[in-house]
């Protein structure tokens, strides 16, 4: 029996609603959702817009309170912590990658990657930004500015600190949604492979199911609940 397979989920989700308060009625986002991930493994999660796929990413990286139900990642269930402690959980232990790159454009790359780090107080932390940036072929680019830097660029940037600290949990939320399709392709197969040698859980929302047939399983969300878990064939 392998780690992944005696070590607790990594993701556990437990009938979880999420309904939001709008200005004419009350919308119902999640519905029951139940959902577990292994540790180092990686899903996508795919449904038309609105479907509630941001929405179960939030909640799962405590960025969002659900209404019910419970979050537990890496062992600790999110509802008995405060916004501070969840803030220094996710700073330890979750890695976020966004459509939009969330760069701050007055720092430079090297500077973007080592925040996370200095925050959590590492020594080390501009050593792993350089190594992180090499890692993922922008060591020639350390002390360039987000403005200085293609889109592509930019997301390979905020792949290099999301995995920098070496976070249990990856979330993705369709981080090639602004970029041209070689660009995108090339992003991806740097994100798969990160997660490969990181063993890294994953969480990945796309709209391309190719993309998503090279995660482990692909979870299909409509109207706020699983319709769909199967693994694919790469996992088979």
């Amino acid at each position: 029996m392998t780690d992944s397979q005696t070590a607790p989920p990594t993701i556990r989700l437990r009938d979880l609603d999420l309904t939001l308060t709008g200005p004419a009625d009350a919308v119902n986002i999640l519905r029951g959702v139940d959902l577990e991930v292994p540790q180092g493994a990686a899903v996508g999660l795919v449904g038309p817009s609105g479907a509630g796929k941001s929405s179960l990413l939030m909640v799962t990286a405590g960025l969002q309170r659900p209404t019910a139900g419970s979050v537990t990642v890496a062992g600790q269930d999110l509802g008995t912590l405060d916004e501070d402690a969840l803030a220094r959980f996710r700073r330890d232990h979750v890695g976020v990658v966004f459509q939009g790159f969330h760069l701050i454009p007055t720092m430079t790359a090297e500077e973007n990657v080592a925040v996370p780090l200095e925050f959590a107080g590492r020594k080390d932390a501009f050593d792993v930004a350089r190594a992180q940036l090499e890692a993922v072929g922008l060591g020639h680019r350390l002390g360039h500015y987000p403005g200085q830097l293609s889109g592509g660029e930019q997301q390979r940037v905020a792949l290099a600190r999301a995995f920098a600290p070496g976070p249990r949990l990856l979330l993705a939320d369709e981080p090639t949604g602004n970029l041209d399709g070689e660009t995108g392709a090339l992003v991806m197969d740097l994100l798969f492979r990160l997660h490969d040698e990181q063993k890294t859980t994953l969480m990945l929302i796309t709209h391309d199911l190719a993309l998503a047939g090279r995660c482990d399983r692909v979870i299909r969300i409509q109207d706020g609940a699983i319709t769909e878990d199967r693994a694919t064939r790469e996992a088979a």
